[in-house]
């Protein structure tokens, strides 16, 4: 069986490019080293390889279902929660006082891709419970957080997000659910809510949903929204659980892929009273569930990165043992088989999933870094560093959601027949990663997003930054061995890119909004590709610089990272041209399609 991901790559990523070893110099990781950093990602490897792993398949044929009115999971879920729970990761990158390590996030996030990798549906459940833990920290009140926030870091309870409803999907601004003020200060909470992964189970004492609801009597849209902990069973004074609080599943939707994870639909206030309480202020709900809405879509791309970064292990391995045909100049018919590697098509193949994979968790890892950076950083960074997070989250969910999606199809193609077969992993990554271009928001709204909102924020300030980083990084690279190609095509890319948005933001006011954002894609394509082009710069140079000295098996690791920038830069990048031209006309093919034309 293929590893399921690169402990190589992720070493070089964390190390190498970025400078995760140098975190400790900061005052909150002051107690930590490479060592511990070395230590956790280890055992991530190790609980993944033991308890994730082992049950991918088995958890994928046999879907979530209702015997006697509860969820029923393969055992082996059960097991491979305790076993996340013992190795102290749900807690892992907060506070020691609350029982963390105070990781770094960007560490978390390469433990978490373990996970990612090696089973994708049940990873939900803890990926789900980490943020709204998160959530909980920032906004929730001090005795919110005792009575929620500490079970769900001990693993004793898990949590949700409860945002779309059945009319409404990402339409949050048509959200009915409801909240009536008790006597007591909580809220009766009624309504129902749709697609909500974890919703239901039996893997934990409690569950504790984050639902968006309206008070009775608030305004109309997003301003009307509250966001309220509602639990599965109500919460006694002493902190044990309690009676059911008419959270009722209502039924599991049944999905094409993480088919571990429960995907319900739920019934608050059905057969009872569902109480919850208040997060914050009234009418600042959608504000607060961002924080967990933007983890979440960095977790989307990441979740993506590693299920096709496992499609391109699994293809590799099977290129390199499949013996199949000759090479073209080899005349005789007699002669012995090739490997399927040897053919430049299937290495085309390769390359292309390789350039992906690895340049989709560059940009994971880095977005991840400026979580970091924007809390523990140079103060006076931080501003630009989170309107430079701002600007990249989008293409952080989108881009490894796409990619990944047509690197696992090349992963498919290098296998041929084999490739769609239930002997093969790959299928079941296809199948899995096709639901992330949806999760946490379509293509459409991150391009909305980008293009109406994070390009223009702070006087289009996050752009600059961008723009400033990849310049220092080109000027840095000048005259480094091998990456000629990588410079010139991502130059280029940028000053398309550049231009484009300049023209088409030049022509707002005439256009509206409506036109105006009808080529959205365009703009998230265009600076999804030329991002992952700086992220392989970034990845080449660090190779130039260290082949010189290196032998063996490293020497061949960083020749293989400048040919994949090589490629990415021949191959992906003079595609940023297409996307720059049709934003820059604002085209109105899209805009202009009449409904009664199709």
């Amino acid at each position: 069986m293929a590893p399921f991901l690169s402990r190589r790559d992720l070493q070089f990523q964390l190390y190498e490019v970025l400078d995760t070893a140098a975190l400790p110099g900061r005052p909150r990781f002051a107690e930590h080293s490479r060592e511990v950093y070395d230590d956790v990602l280890n055992l991530a490897y190790n609980v993944a390889d033991k308890y994730f792993a082992n049950h991918t398949r088995e958890a994928d044929l046999n879907e979530p279902h209702v015997v006697d009115g509860k969820v029923r999971l393969v055992p082996a879920v059960t097991e491979a929660m305790k076993a996340f729970r013992d190795a102290g990761f749900f807690s892992a990158h907060h506070d020691e006082e609350l029982g963390g390590l105070q990781l770094p996030w960007v560490v978390m996030q390469a433990v978490q891709a373990h996970f990612q990798a090696a089973n994708i549906g049940s990873s939900g459940y803890p990926f789900l419970t980490i943020g709204n833990a998160n959530l909980q920290r920032e906004f929730a009140s001090p005795e919110q957080q005792e009575k929620y926030m500490l079970p769900l870091l001990e693993g004793r309870w898990f949590g949700t997000m409860a945002l779309s409803e059945p009319h409404a999907g990402s339409g949050l601004a048509d959200i009915t659910t409801s909240a009536t003020p008790r006597d007591d200060g909580t809220y009766s909470i009624s309504g129902t809510k749709m697609w909500i992964s974890g919703g239901e189970h039996e893997l934990s004492e409690n569950i504790v949903h984050l639902v968006l609801a309206r008070i009775k009597g608030a305004p109309a849209g997003v301003k009307g929204i509250s966001l309220f902990i509602v639990p599965r069973y109500r919460v006694n004074a002493d902190g044990s659980v309690g009676e059911p609080n008419n959270v009722v599943l209502a039924g599991l939707n049944h999905k094409m892929g993480y088919r571990g994870t429960t995907n319900t639909l739920l019934n608050f206030g059905e057969g009872g009273e569902t109480v919850g309480e208040l997060v914050g202020e009234a009418g600042r709900g959608l504000a607060y569930m961002f924080r967990m809405m933007n983890e979440a879509r960095i977790g989307v791309g990441m979740g993506a990165v590693m299920l096709g970064y496992a499609g391109y292990l699994a293809s590799l391995e099977y290129a390199r043992d499949r013996l199949q045909g000759r090479a073209a100049s080899a005349k005789d018919p007699a002669s012995p088989m090739i490997p399927i590697i040897r053919h430049a098509d299937v290495r085309r193949l390769l390359l292309r999933q390789k350039s992906i994979v690895e340049g989709g968790l560059a940009l994971g890892l880095y977005a991840s870094a400026l979580v970091d950076d924007q809390q523990t950083g140079p103060q006076e960074s931080r501003e630009d560093t989170g309107l430079l997070l701002d600007l990249l989250t989008p293409i952080v969910k989108s881009w490894p959601s796409k990619y990944s999606q047509e690197a696992l199809s090349d992963a498919i193609q290098v296998m041929g027949g084999a490739g769609y077969t239930r002997d093969y992993p790959v299928e079941l990554y296809y199948r899995d990663n096709r639901l992330n271009p949806i999760h946490e928001g379509t293509e459409g709204i991150q391009g909305n997003d980008l293009l109406g909102r994070k390009v223009t924020q702070s006087g289009g300030r996050g752009l600059q930054v961008l723009v400033e980083k990849i310049q220092a990084d080109l000027a840095a690279a000048e005259g480094l061995e091998g990456l000629d190609e990588i410079r010139a095509a991502l130059q280029k890319a940028v000053a398309q890119s550049g231009a484009a948005l300049q023209s088409v933001l030049g022509k707002a006011p005439e256009l509206g909004p409506d036109l105006f954002l009808a080529n959205a894609n365009s703009a998230l394509e265009m600076l999804g590709h030329t991002v992952i082009g700086w992220m392989w710069l970034r990845q080449a140079a660090v190779a130039a610089r260290k082949l010189p000295e290196a032998r063996g098996d490293d020497a061949d690791f960083y020749r293989g990272k400048l040919h994949a920038a090589r490629f990415f830069a021949v191959y992906e990048l003079p595609k940023v041209k297409a996307h720059a031209d049709l934003l820059a006309s604002a085209d109105r093919t899209t805009y202009e399609m009449a409904e009664a034309w199709f």
